[in-house]
Formats: C-alpha cells, sequence, structure tokens
C-alpha cells in the first residue's frame, strides 16, 4: 500500500474507511461544522486533516486539507486537498462536482470529477495513464447513484437518529473515486460511550459499525491490495457519533487494517457555527 491512499483517504474514506450517506433535505438556515483529525499508523502520529462542512438550506459543500509525513518531512511528506458539492434530497446526498489535489516526493496529480442527473457525467484524472488491458472495466450502470467518496465518508443528514442508534449503521453505500468502484458495506456491532475532558473534543454516545469493503470494477483481478482489504473486512471499523445541536453524524474513530501495520484517525476537535 502506498502513502497516498493510506495518508489522505485514510479519513476522506476512499477505498478504506467508513461509508455511508443518508440524508434528510436540511431545510431553511445555515450549518457550518469544523473537524480536526489525527491519523495515526502503527501506534504513531502520521497526520492530520482538517475537515470544513457547510450546509445552507438544501446546499452543502465540504472541503478537507491533509498533510502526513515521516520523520517530520525529513524522509517523506504527502499533501491533499479535497471538495465535494451538491445538494440534500429526500433520496439522500446529490453530489455535483468532486476534486482531489495531492503531492508527495517528486510526484503531483488530482481527479476531478461531475455529476449530472444522479451519475457521473465526466471524469479527469491527472497524469493521465494508460487504462490497463487486465482491469475489469466500470460501466455506465456502474455510475448511476454513487457518492464520491468525501460525500460517502462524511455527509450523513439523519434527523431521525439523534443518540447513535445503530440504525445508522445499517448501510449500504456505493462508491466511485474516478477510477475504482466499490460498495462499503456497514453493520452494526454496537453502541459505546465517548468521554472526554477538552471542552473542543466530542463527548457522547457512538454507533459502532463494522466495515466491508466491496471492490466491484476498475482494478486487476488479483491485485494485492484490493484482495487483502477484501479479506479483512472484519478487522475494519467506524464509530459514527451525532454532533450537538446538528443533525450531523461524522466519524468519531476509523481503525482499519494495513499491510504495514494497523491504522486508525481519530476526532480531536469539533466546532459547530449557525
Amino acid at each position: 500500500m502506498t502513502p497516498r491512499p493510506l495518508a489522505f483517504h485514510f479519513v476522506i474514506a476512499c477505498s478504506l474507511l467508513s461509508g455511508g450517506a443518508s440524508a434528510e433535505v436540511a431545510g431553511q438556515g445555515t450549518t457550518n461544522i469544523t473537524a480536526n483529525y489525527g491519523v495515526y499508523w502503527a501506534g504513531l502520529r502520521f497526520g492530520d486533516v482538517r475537515l470544513v462542512i457547510k450546509v445552507r438550506d438544501s446546499q452543502y459543500k465540504m472541503t478537507a486539507k491533509g498533510r502526513f509525513s515521516v520523520m517530520g518531512g525529513l524522509i517523506y511528506e504527502w499533501r491533499g486537498d479535497t471538495t465535494s458539492a451538491g445538494k440534500l434530497r429526500k433520496s439522500g446526498p446529490h453530489p455535483s462536482r468532486y476534486t482531489l489535489s495531492y503531492s508527495g516526493g517528486d510526484k503531483r496529480g488530482g481527479v476531478r470529477m461531475l455529476f449530472a442527473d444522479g451519475a457521473v457525467s465526466d471524469v479527469s484524472i491527472s497524469p493521465k495513464k494508460r487504462p490497463n488491458p487486465k482491469n475489469i472495466p466500470v460501466t455506465k450502470e456502474q455510475l448511476r447513484g454513487v457518492l464520491d467518496p468525501m460525500t460517502g465518508a462524511f455527509l450523513r443528514a439523519r434527523p431521525d437518529l439523534k443518540n447513535a442508534d445503530l440504525e445508522i449503521c445499517d448501510e449500504t453505500i456505493p462508491v466511485f473515486d474516478g477510477k475504482l468502484r466499490f460498495d462499503i458495506v456497514l453493520v452494526p456491532k454496537q453502541q459505546m460511550r465517548v468521554e472526554s475532558k477538552k471542552p473542543e473534543a466530542y463527548s457522547g454516545p457512538a454507533a459502532v459499525c463494522g466495515v466491508k469493503f466491496a471492490p466491484i470494477s476498475g482494478f486487476r483481478p488479483g491485485d494485492r491490495g484490493i484482495n487483502y482489504m477484501s479479506s479483512h473486512a472484519n478487522e475494519i471499523e467506524v464509530w459514527l457519533v451525532p454532533l450537538p445541536s446538528t443533525m450531523m453524524y461524522l466519524p468519531y474513530r476509523i481503525s482499519v487494517p494495513t499491510a504495514f501495520g494497523s491504522g486508525s484517525a481519530e476526532m480531536l476537535s469539533f466546532q459547530v457555527e449557525p
């Protein structure tokens, strides 16, 4: 597993993380949420991500910035920015645009994805590479009703579930990241209580969900990274928590196995503003 997906997609929930977005129309008013996450790998602090979610009436916009380094950047440093925007409807979130840009070592790249009529309408990836002829092709039908990785991971508006009800974990989320089409299957495990002495940190109930990564297309059969994630499905876990004064749920803790040691991400602080 390369540093890129291990790092930023660790929290932006590309192929490894939490999932799910089930939303009711937000109604009138504006909500601004800022959350800060620490990312850990093999017990060591590996990076940080700052997430900002803005919901205004039925419109949403999310941005996130991450920095990940080894030995304070002396050995390796990776930075990434991602955005997602769209509308909240009764059937759930409908993304309209998703972007990801990253740089690490001597490599730079990005993804831009547009949506129209409930389906992916355009994908641009840099640097451009020839598709691997051995990859399972992604079909147009598989790109209907999908979410981008950021919406799938972080946009969960459930005003009907205010106390970390385990029903929040009963869901299958279709995701496309520009290359890989996969499903994230959430299953209920247990309820837990988070306690923190810091006023800026979350304290309260949490719904603990098991996470199954189900690849569908856009990858080569026998890919070791894909096979590893699929075969360790019962080891992936996300804690979802309801944020006070909002109808939003966010991941509080994410744990996922990697070939190089266990990884995790945890919400260190959050702020809600009208």
